[in-house]
Order: structure tokens, then sequence, then C-alpha cells
């Protein structure tokens, strides 16, 4: 993913599905400078996580 998409991600009103690795996400914040977002797992333990936006893929 880059960094346009993620922009247009977190503006966005609609649900859109993000997945890290293959497990489901939620984009929180973006790090243009560094090229890294923050995200956290959708579910009950929403463990929060600093990953590269390459690493992000929209489902």
């Amino acid at each position: 993913m880059d960094v346009k998409r993620v922009k247009q991600i977190l503006s966005s009103s609609a649900e859109i599905d993000v997945e890290y690795n293959g497990v489901s996400v939620w984009i929180d914040s973006l790090n243009e400078e560094d090229q890294t977002a923050m995200v956290h797992l959708q579910g009950p333990l929403e463990e929060k996580s600093t990953v590269e936006i390459t690493e992000l893929k929209e489902v």
C-alpha cells in the first residue's frame, strides 16, 4: 500500500478491509516521514503495532 491510499482510508467514512500478514487490522494513524502506520488488530485484544505501510494490503 502507499501513503496516498492510507490517507484515503483514514479519511473515509466507509469500512475498508485491510490486512497485515493475513490478519485484519484497523489503521489508526500514519507517519509519512517513516512510511509507517499505527494499526490495531480487529477483535477483543486490539493489540497495537507500528508497521511498514508497504506490508499493508487492501482486501
